[in-house]
């Protein structure tokens, strides 16, 4: 299979159209990185840790959000294997380690998810709401586990109200690499944005929850999924040939996550970008690469693609360029690279559209949230297209699709939040001439 690896539990697909016209530099490939099964049963046994950050501050005490997220700490820790390291953060206008106190952490079992359980009782709503100071707690916890697989999920229910936007700019950056982050906020009064900044740089998910009665199931089902990784990190790297340069590189499904400015050089014409945490699973990612244009007839290899656990090379695949004078050839683009670009452009829209409601341009509004409707049916992307319908109303008979005049808060948020999450396509497709592509095309997750 051209363009593609398959050794030791771990492949690597390119899928492109290699053929570019006269004078034409720009290349365009989608990566598929797959781990199976074969490479979890080699990968060598690490230790874990699990971060609990709870949002202990004074409007948690609002509701039922406070008895919500004590019984989702309780969820979470059931599912966490036994013997795996682990500690619960209370996170106010300060941080504070409130199990264990005097370690930075303890094993899991059934004594201490009971000492947990009695810590978590003692606990009381108060003080303001500083996130970077919570993740500052997490990371000198991290720090006492070096070379640990260490995992954490943060819930808040509101803005980060106590603390210069640049404090936690700054924690996030020095958290990167320490350890990896789910995020969720519970109500309507926290921004999407602002607990999406930490999820995105710290390679965890965003989400929101709008019952605090759901809590516990939603962090039972994150705290599954991490049990689930074995791998702690993974790394992409990309060689180019000299006068060749990265335009960007995307991780596209299962969310579209851009990793362009996450480069970090490695040598002469090589750039790595770290992809987190692994499982069994697999990620697609959109890598755009310029090239010399050459004579028609010529070939260049564009780039090649590694994939890395430490300097361990797992798998391979390549990027290639040939120029013809044959548009029927340099005319067609890849399927899967067209899907994901309409991806890319579906989430943009979504997120200009609410920026400019949100701003009061209605016009803008509608315009692009009309476009984003038209993404979402054309790449069969049905759970962005169901939350769109919260903030329009499509006319189905003719197709407008007009600003709802009342729209809930928490579907406005769920649209924000959920807008990068992908739709891959759903059915077999033809090989095209001149196309590199996997053997398989995945169905939608």
């Amino acid at each position: 299979m051209l363009g593609s690896t398959d050794s030791k539990g771990i492949s690597v697909a390119v899928d492109q159209n290699e053929y570019l016209g006269a004078g034409a530099g720009t290349v365009d490939a989608v990566v598929t990185v797959e781990v199976s099964s074969d490479l979890m049963v080699t990968a060598p046994p690490q230790e874990r840790v699990e971060i609990l950050i709870i949002d202990c501050s004074g409007s948690m005490g609002t509701g039922h959000k406070f008895e919500g997220a004590r019984s989702a700490t309780l969820a979470a820790l059931e599912k966490v294997s036994d013997g795996t390291q682990f500690a619960i953060v209370e996170g106010t206008h300060v941080a504070r380690s409130v199990f264990p106190t005097k370690i930075p952490s303890v094993r899991a079992d059934r004594r201490s998810r009971a000492a947990a359980r009695r810590a978590l009782n003692q606990l009381r709503p108060h003080g303001g709401t500083a996130m970077g100071t919570w993740l500052g707690q997490a990371r000198q916890l991290a720090t006492q586990h070096p070379g640990a697989m260490v995992h954490a999920i943060l819930l808040t229910d509101g803005k980060n109200e106590h603390e210069e936007p640049e404090t936690l700019a700054g924690e996030i950056k020095l958290s990167e690499g320490m350890f990896t982050c789910d995020c969720r906020g519970v109500g309507t009064d926290w921004r999407v944005d602002e607990v999406r900044s930490i999820s995105s740089a710290l390679h965890g998910t965003v989400d929101i929850v709008r019952d605090p009665a759901n809590l516990a199931a939603d962090f039972a089902a994150m705290m599954q999924t991490s049990m689930a990784k074995a791998i702690r990190e993974l790394k992409l790297r990309v060689w180019t040939p000299r006068g060749a340069r990265v335009q960007f590189v995307k991780q596209v499904a299962p969310t579209i996550e851009d990793l362009t400015g996450r480069r970090a050089e490695f040598g002469p014409q090589v750039g790595e970008y770290s992809l987190g945490a692994w499982g069994v699973e697999n990620r697609d990612y959109h890598l755009q690469v310029w090239v010399e244009p050459a004579a028609p007839g010529r070939e260049k290899l564009a780039a090649r693609i590694s994939v890395l656990a430490g300097e361990q090379i797992l798998g391979q695949g390549l990027v290639r360029a040939l120029w013809t004078t044959d548009t029927a050839l340099s005319a067609r683009i890849s399927r899967r690279v067209a899907h994901y670009t309409g991806q890319a452009e579906l989430a943009q829209a979504v997120r200009d559209g609410l920026a400019a409601r949100k701003n009061g341009d209605a016009a803008s509004a509608t315009a692009k949230l009309r476009r984003a409707v038209e993404l979402a049916e054309e790449s069969g992307n049905e759970g962005t297209a169901k939350l769109l319908r919260g903030v329009v109303e499509v006319d189905e008979r003719t197709g407008t699709v007009r600003l709802r005049s009342h729209v809930d808060a928490a579907d406005e948020m769920a649209l924000d939040a959920r807008s990068t999450k992908t739709a891959r396509i759903r059915e077999e497709l033809p090989v095209e001439a001149g196309s590199t592509k996997t053997a398989r095309v995945w169905k939608e997750m």
